[in-house]
């Protein structure tokens, strides 16, 4: 069992931080945040270290990745004009490719089987549709994002995409680490569910009410299912090609909610709860956070490297918040949830850090050394 006891840090003046878990109690060292990815890149060059630098700063001082305002908390006495610019080229930058940003994220993933969870973000700039499909881990009740992808198109991605979607991933993070993945309605069909078996990925997918096991709609095996009650098959049937485990509920609007499965009946319900998490994601990187929606970026190359920059800023706020509720948990309130996000949380302290130029950032930007804990993975 983890033990607890007191830790102090030394920020100009020595002071209490309070009671930490043991598993979050090691301090990191300092760090500046371009010396750290010079520590993992050492062959990105000089300016596109300093302008992920800037930028990255900017963003989470700003939170927003509107050009015209998150340029102008760029450092330096340049014209708002040349700021932009220099944000513009960091946008652009080629160092900054898909390995980049998955080499950095999958550093901070805990030991152990992790529940992988894929959903599409998306929005419209003008006339434009804008469409990212994103997979990634499930952490502290948030997705951190590892791949993704822009779609040329609105609406649904095809097979293929998610395919390759998912052979990116595993050439980093191997099937053996997937506990299972899960995902929605829109993931399902005959290709698609065997190459997930093909690549002994277990998954947990809902399937929609007119799909067909065994010769039969689903609507039809469980079109009596009660609000509140959970039936599954008395034997595994036949889902798009594959032999699964069909497990089934209502929801209290009378929604049937069908899951196709390879895990145990009661796992398949814990795990398709976290679903839920890549919502949180997307939420927290739009409206509720860095206003993912107010970029004007819609070419693709450069959309995803946006996104990209968005998950580094998340993720960090991610982690100096799961580790400052280590200490100074989020006060609860009445209804029994916290009062802010983890994510907002570390925002608040790792902004407020940035913007008056306390030596406390690079102490935080030291936490990115150091993977979230297994219980993260929850």
């Amino acid at each position: 069992m983890p033990f607890e006891y007191l830790v102090a840090v030394w920020d100009g003046k020595r002071r209490l931080l309070g009671v930490m878990r043991q598993a979050e109690a090691a301090f990191p060292d300092a760090i500046n945040f371009a010396d750290l990815l010079k520590e993992r890149f050492p062959f990105l060059w000089r300016d596109t270290l300093q302008r992920v630098q800037d930028a990255f700063c900017a963003l989470i001082e700003q939170r927003t990745t509107n050009q015209q305002q998150w340029s102008q908390a760029m450092p330096g006495t340049s014209s708002p004009e040349a700021k932009k610019k220099r944000l513009g080229r960091c946008i652009q930058d080629p160092q900054l490719d898909r390995n980049f940003f998955l080499s950095f994220l999958i550093s901070l993933l805990p030991a152990g089987k992790l529940v992988l969870s894929l959903d599409r973000t998306n929005w419209e700039h003008g006339d434009t549709p804008l469409n990212l499909l994103v997979l990634g881990v499930v952490l502290e009740g948030f997705t951190l994002p590892l791949v993704w992808v822009a779609l040329d198109h609105g609406g649904c991605s095809d097979s293929a995409t998610r395919e390759r979607l998912v052979a990116r991933l595993l050439e980093s993070l191997p099937a053996q680490r997937w506990k299972a993945l899960v995902a929605d309605r829109e993931f399902v069909g005959k290709q698609w569910f065997t190459f997930l078996r093909k690549r002994k990925i277990r998954r947990v997918i809902r399937i929609r009410a007119d799909s067909v096991v065994d010769e039969l709609r689903v609507d039809q095996w469980f079109g009596d299912v009660q609000i509140g009650k959970k039936r599954c098959l008395f034997e595994k049937g036949w889902v798009y090609g594959c032999v699964m485990q069909v497990v089934a509920t209502r929801a209290a609007d009378g929604d049937l909610i069908v899951l196709a499965t390879d895990l145990k009946v009661w796992d398949t319900w814990t795990v398709y709860r976290l679903r839920w998490s890549i919502e949180c994601t997307f939420s927290s990187m739009k409206s509720r956070g860095f206003d993912l929606e107010r970029s004007a970026v819609t070419h693709a190359d450069r959309l995803e490297r946006l996104f990209g920059l968005v998950t580094l800023a998340w993720v960090c706020c991610l982690r100096v918040g799961v580790w400052m509720n280590a200490s100074k948990p989020i006060p609860v309130k009445a209804h029994g949830r916290r009062a802010v996000s983890v994510v907002q949380y570390g925002w608040q302290y790792l902004a407020r850090a940035l913007r008056w130029d306390h030596p406390q950032a690079e102490l935080y930007f030291g936490l990115l050394n150091q993977p979230f804990s297994a219980s993260s993975a929850t």
